[in-house]
This record gives C-alpha cells, sequence and structure tokens, in this order.
C-alpha cells in the first residue's frame, strides 16, 4: 500500500464519492476472480494443453454470472465519473474562453491511465510473441495464451468509446435526463426485434453501442443524484432479464460461451442490458452501508491503493493464471479434470498463487498507470478537435482488433474478423500505437 497511498487516502476531500471508487475496484477484482475461476486448463489424450470453461462443463454455474458478470458496473462508474471530469474542464475551459480545447484534454486526461499502461502492455507481449515465433516455439500451452491474454482488451476498445462519446451524450443528458437514457434503451430493443425477430443481418453489432452507452448514461443519472429508486431499477431489470431468458432466444449465462449460437456479449442483447440495469440498482441499494464501513481509515487507504494499480492489474492477471498452469505443466505436475473434486480442492491454491504472480507484474508496470493533472485548458484550432476523435478512433478500432486475433501467428499474418474487416495483430497494434500518439498530441497543444 505504501505511504503514498496513505497521504492520497488523508487528503481526500470530504466531496468525494468514495463509493464509487470502491465499486471500481470491487468490479475489476471480481472479473479477475471469475476469469480466474472460469479457466479449465486440461491435457488432452494427444498431450496437448486446452483451455476450456468451466461454465460450459457444469452448465448449472452458468447462473452465477447474474452476479459476477460486473462489467455493467464498471462502465456506470465511468458514466459517474466522466460526467464529473468533463464538468470541471468545461468549467475551466469557459472562464479562460478556451471551449475549443474541450474535447482534446478530456480525451488525454481520461485516457491517460488507461492507455499508457495499455501501450506498455501490448509492446511486451507483442516483442514476447515475435521472439518466441523466430525461435520456432510452438505448441503446448503457448498458442492459446497468445490469443487469450489478449482477451480482455475488448474492454478497454468499449471503454475507449464511452469517454470518446461523453461529450456529446452528456449534452444531451443535460438537456433530456431519463429521456436520454430511454432512447438508448428503446434503440438497443429494436436492434434486437430486427436481429431475432426479423433476421437483419449484422444489425446486432450496434448494441455495443446502444447497451453499453445506456449503462454508461446512468452514470450521469447517478451524477446528478438521479437514481432516487434504486430498488425500482434492480426490480424491473431482473424480471426483463428472467422474462427474455425464460421466453425469448437469450441463453442463460451473461458471458460469452464456447460454440454458443447466440451469445448475451458479442454483441450484446437486451438481455445483457436488463441484467445491467438490475446490478447498477443492486449496487445502489448497498451505498449507504458501503459509505459507512468507508469512512473507516484503514478500509479506505485500500480502497486508494487497490484504485492506483486496478487498470495494470486487470491486464495482466491471465498472463498470471496462464504462466502459473505453465509451469505446472512443465513441471510435469498432473492436472486434474475440470469440476471434478479434486479440481475444486486446488481452487484456492492456483488463486493465491496466481495473485503473487499478479502482484509481482503489478510491482513492475504500476508506474506507467500514472496520469498527471491538466493545469490549464489552452485553445486549439477544429483541425486538431478532429485529429483527436480521429485518434480516439484508431485507438478503440486497434485495440478491439488485437482482442480479436491475439498476438500468435505475427509472421504468418493470421487475421481475425472485426465486424466484417479483417485485422491483423501488426494492423491493430499499429492503429493503437499512432491513435494514442494523435490523442496524446492534440491534448498537450
Amino acid at each position: 500500500m505504501g505511504s503514498s497511498a496513505r497521504d492520497l487516502a488523508a487528503a481526500t476531500p470530504a466531496t468525494r464519492d468514495k463509493y464509487i471508487d470502491l465499486l471500481r475496484v470491487a468490479s475489476l477484482g471480481t472479473v479477475v476472480l471469475g476469469h480466474w475461476l472460469m479457466a479449465a486448463v486440461s491435457v488432452g489424450d494427444d498431450g496437448r494443453a486446452e483451455v476450456g470453461n468451466l461454465l460450459a462443463v457444469q452448465p448449472r454455474l452458468q447462473l452465477l454470472t447474474w452476479v459476477l458478470q460486473v462489467m455493467p458496473v464498471f462502465f456506470f462508474v465511468g458514466g459517474f465519473s466522466h460526467a464529473q471530469s468533463y464538468r470541471s474542464l468545461r468549467r475551466r475551459a469557459e472562464r479562460e474562453g478556451t471551449e475549443g480545447a474541450l474535447y482534446a484534454v478530456f480525451l488525454r486526461a481520461r485516457l491517460q491511465r488507461l492507455l499508457r499502461p495499455t501501450m506498455v502492455f501490448i509492446g511486451v507481449w507483442g516483442l514476447a510473441a515475435l521472439l518466441l515465433q523466430l525461435a520456432g516455439a510452438r505448441g503446448g500451452l503457448l498458442d492459446v495464451s497468445l490469443r487469450l491474454v489478449a482477451q480482455p482488451l475488448w474492454f478497454i476498445g468499449i471503454y475507449l468509446a464511452m469517454v470518446a462519446f461523453t461529450p456529446p451524450l452528456l449534452r444531451l443528458h443535460e438537456r433530456r435526463g431519463w429521456g436520454a437514457f430511454g432512447g438508448l434503451v428503446a434503440a438497443a430493443g429494436c436492434v434486437d426485434v430486427l436481429r431475432f425477430g426479423f433476421g437483419v443481418p449484422y444489425v446486432g453489432f450496434l448494441n455495443f453501442a446502444f447497451v453499453w452507452l445506456a449503462v454508461h448514461q446512468l452514470g450521469f443519472l447517478r451524477a446528478d443524484g438521479r437514481l432516487r429508486r434504486p430498488y425500482l431499477l434492480a426490480g424491473a431489470g431482473l424480471a426483463g432479464a428472467v422474462l427474455l431468458v425464460a421466453c425469448g432466444p437469450y441463453p442463460l449465462s451473461m458471458v460469452g460461451m464456447p460454440g454458443e449460437r447466440i451469445s448475451n456479449m458479442a454483441p450484446p442483447t437486451f438481455a445483457l442490458l436488463c441484467h445491467g440495469l438490475w446490478l447498477v440498482g443492486g449496487v445502489e441499494l448497498l451505498r449507504g452501508a458501503a459509505g459507512r464501513w468507508l469512512r473507516r481509515p484503514r478500509v479506505w487507504r485500500v480502497v486508494v491503493a487497490a484504485n492506483g494499480v486496478s487498470m495494470t492489474a486487470f491486464l495482466w492477471h491471465l498472463t498470471a493464471m496462464l504462466g502459473v498452469y505453465g509451469v505446472l505443466l512443465g513441471l510435469g505436475v498432473r492436472l486434474p479434470e475440470p469440476a471434478t473434486g479434486e479440481w475444486w480442492a486446488q481452487v484456492p491454491v492456483r488463486g493465491v498463487v496466481a495473485g503473487v504472480v499478479t502482484t509481482g507484474l503489478v510491482a513492475v508496470f504500476r508506474g506507467f498507470e500514472r496520469g498527471t493533472a491538466v493545469r490549464r485548458v489552452r485553445g486549439v484550432s477544429g483541425g486538431v478537435r478532429g485529429a483527436a476523435a480521429v485518434g480516439v478512433a484508431l485507438c478503440l478500432f486497434g485495440v478491439l482488433g488485437l482482442s480479436l486475433v491475439g498476438f500468435g501467428g505475427l509472421l504468418e499474418g493470421r487475421t481475425a474478423v472485426l465486424v466484417a474487416v479483417r485485422v491483423s495483430a501488426p494492423v491493430a497494434v499499429a492503429m493503437t500505437l499512432a491513435g494514442w500518439l494523435l490523442v496524446d498530441r492534440t491534448g498537450r497543444a
């Protein structure tokens, strides 16, 4: 935790919403633990290591995703934080008469702590994958790892889109309030009607925007103190999700499952939106009790310390987990069949070891997660604002593309389909790097 976390905790202003910080840490921590639990590594009859999904081995456990699929909570927290940050910068720009700089400065300020550790992660894994391929290392758990470690980057891509859309959607929220949220919910419902009712191809991809931005919009409402009846939100969301899964084409699992014809996640469905509504309402119901708990200095110091490294831990947690399995296989340790009694008995041990390895990786890479304060909002031209928008778009598509194709097959030109376009890992990395440089330079202009 260290003295820096203690100093930051002591300097926390009384007006800060500590519960939002707790939700950010808790949601990312739940995702990490969920990934560690769901990974079912086994060795086939041919001696090859395979990474399956515990929820596919034990389908009745898919109901747990209604609690453990907490990405909606993180995006809800993002909406709250983005609204606060943008309004603070807007007030400063209005005082200084430099509103033209606002978008570029906002993007850079919000994306520093997100993209810098992400670019380091991509650089380290990209270089390692290239060296391994040049050395002829293949097979075993390696090929699977080169694909899997990049998958969590989809979350970075969606979050980038939310930051990029914050200014126009926040203005819409300030004019329409709940109406803006309702419009996004209605749009998500219409997409599913077209997709499942009329079989319209590709239309489902629109819900990557409508579903997640609707959850993000709830963060704006929370920032304005307008989520006054969270029990109604939780009840409506839970009832809607139950009805849609029971009577519609939607699967039970709120995370993607291997071999599924329909996934609630990719692209997101209206059932996942209802799930997000019930989760947001549920965590809001716990706000009072959690607020009292956060008044304890020691608890708040832990939250502050965890917040300072949460993105780094998220990026590297699969590397740690797969590394643990790789060492076990390298030492010749027999892996029990997933979901057996012996497998469950080893879960706590593997989790603790993966936690220790993740802590070591965080100690190495945590310095890249630090942001810098915006001291002044300077005036810039419209062309620079456009360049910032292009930059964040390049980052978004580059990161999403890399999450699909992974780090394997760099020299073979392996590709994956992003919506309707084929992308390779080198192209995705180049897009991400170029986009980040644009965002960073325009925000400094």
